[in-house]
């Protein structure tokens, strides 16, 4: 007898997996990493507290430790945190829970791409609120297209991941309370920033505001989110994640640097350095080959290049062992900030790659 084959359904037969810049290159500038390590008091600690790890043992399905070392690292109650396997985890979770099939959710474009795909596999219908043409936000046509077409939940990265623009704090507020849908306030930008919802989020009951570990405090490795927003919110959030979402060791190593704080601060500020100078360098090319490049101002620890040339650009740091993020669609690179060095050799090559363009 012949066995029927399965078939996949048509949600997902034709997707491919989220693959990142493959290769092994010396110098990656494109994923928003932090450049530096943890402090090496602060690694010590963290290396420590893993010996006191239960290996046998599920973890702690309410990360308790972790959400109270958060809460106090930022000013607010636990009761208001809930941790997630970084805050993709939460992004998808909410997308799942808060939304019913057909249900209608709305972005912001152009912005972090994993929000449409979350929404398209809780199979709603999105709508995108385009950007004015230098990537600053018309409040009053979000707010209006959000109500006119029913929107449920409207989710947007501020600090905007990848046009590293930001919007300024009673802009957002206009947003929340001027729609009817559930805002979603991506912040994992927000500590190179100081234009937080995040103190605010439990004074409304239909704004969550996204953390991550991933950027500031460099802890990609460990995948570790959280969401903050009303007690009403955070239960329902608890209430839908899977039990033990965040690993025991994540949940101990990030609590010891949250709780590090002040330490850890001292990287965010060196990293915001190597951002003005990659920036700095960035716009004296700009200035010296006019017309041909365009560099966005930063509130965030990557810098953003438009130019018509962005591809060839792309694929010439490539060839030197220079791996950027490419953005097609935005004739763009997103060039993380580096080390001293890091952020020299990238402005070398491209440097280099518009004299020799200018010399053909």
């Amino acid at each position: 007898m012949v066995r029927t084959m399965y078939e996949l359904n048509d949600k997902i037969r034709d997707l491919e997996p989220y693959e990142p810049i493959a290769g092994d290159y010396k110098i990656r500038l494109d994923a928003n990493e932090s450049f530096l390590y943890l402090p090496e008091s602060v690694m010590a600690s963290a290396l420590h507290s893993m010996f006191s790890v239960e290996l046998n043992r599920y973890p702690d399905p309410t990360a308790k430790a972790l959400c109270e070392a958060f809460a106090r690292a930022y000013g607010v109650e636990p009761a208001h945190v809930a941790a997630g396997n970084g805050s993709d985890e939460l992004i998808s979770v909410i997308f799942q829970s808060f939304l019913q099939k057909g249900d209608v959710y709305a972005t912001i474009a152009p912005d972090f791409s994993m929000y449409d795909f979350y929404g398209y596999i809780a199979e709603c219908r999105g709508v995108a609120i385009p950007k004015r043409d230098n990537w600053t936000i018309d409040v009053d046509k979000v707010i209006e297209t959000c109500n006119n077409e029913g929107v449920k939940l409207l989710i947007f990265s501020n600090p905007c991941n990848p046009t590293s623009l930001g919007l300024d704090r009673e802009a957002v507020r206009r947003i929340v309370s001027g729609v009817s849908a559930l805002v979603v306030l991506d912040e994992a930008y927000m500590d190179f920033w100081d234009e937080p919802m995040l103190p605010e989020a439990a004074a409304y009951d239909n704004l969550l505001v996204l953390k991550t570990c991933s950027k500031a405090f460099g802890l990609a490795a460990l995948r570790v989110g959280f969401a903050v927003g009303s007690e009403k919110l955070i239960r329902a959030i608890k209430a839908v994640k899977s039990p033990y979402n965040v690993n025991a060791l994540s949940q101990r190593m990030a609590e010891v640097v949250l709780k590090s704080r002040g330490e850890c601060g001292a990287a965010t500020r060196r990293i915001l350095l190597s951002r003005d100078e990659l920036q700095a360098g960035l716009e004296q090319i700009a200035g010296q080959f006019a017309g041909q490049m365009e560099v966005v101002p930063s509130v965030t620890n990557f810098v953003v290049v438009r130019t018509p040339q962005a591809e060839a650009l792309f694929k010439k740091l490539l060839s030197v062992s220079i791996a950027v993020r490419y953005f097609k669609n935005l004739s763009a690179l997103r060039i993380t900030a580096g080390s001293t060095s890091e952020n020299a050799a990238v402005l070398d090559h491209i440097r280099r790659f518009f004299e020799a363009n200018n010399e053909a």
